[in-house]
């Protein structure tokens, strides 16, 4: 499913999402075209993360939540602080992101959270109801990291 790193997935799409965008805020105004965006990028980030959670050998939980992420850090994309969490949880801060240094070098720094970071909560809905997000901050909206608080919401045995 992930032939191509991420990262390098995303420096294509983000050169075509901006055209698109360009033509659309043209055609329709900025906010029309954020709006139609971010609708397109979360209809995407679900879609993909019902095609990893029906690719988990053993059915999608949070084990196979885990171990999918290391998807997203090739590349050395993101420098990531691991913190302590109790069972059912996944916790960590994101310390240096290079989708969001990417975003700003194409000059998207204003859409850098519409075609990444959204993707993020969307991505739990898609992989499976009982997962669920808290992040409170983003590099990409200039704090000094991106905390990522991931929740299974059910059984011991789902979080297998």
């Amino acid at each position: 499913m992930a032939e191509m790193p991420i990262l390098t997935r995303r420096r294509i799409e983000a050169a075509f999402a901006k055209g698109v965008f360009d033509e659309m805020a043209r055609e329709f105004g900025q906010d029309a075209a954020k709006r139609v965006l971010a609708r397109a990028v979360i209809a995407m980030a679900k879609e993909a993360a019902r095609g990893f959670a029906q690719a988990a050998p053993e059915g999608a939980n949070l084990a196979h939540f885990r171990a999918i992420q290391s998807l997203w850090r090739a590349e050395d994309a993101l420098t990531i602080e691991a913190l302590p969490a109790a069972a059912g949880e996944f916790h960590f801060n994101v310390t240096q992101c290079r989708y969001a240094e990417m975003y700003r070098e194409l000059g998207l720094g204003d859409l850098g959270a519409i075609l990444s970071c959204q993707r993020d909560a969307a991505f739990c809905e898609g992989y499976h109801p009982a997962l669920t997000l808290t992040r409170t901050q983003t590099l990409m909206q200039g704090a000094t990291h991106c905390d990522f608080r991931y929740r299974w919401e059910g059984t011991a045995d789902d979080e297998t």
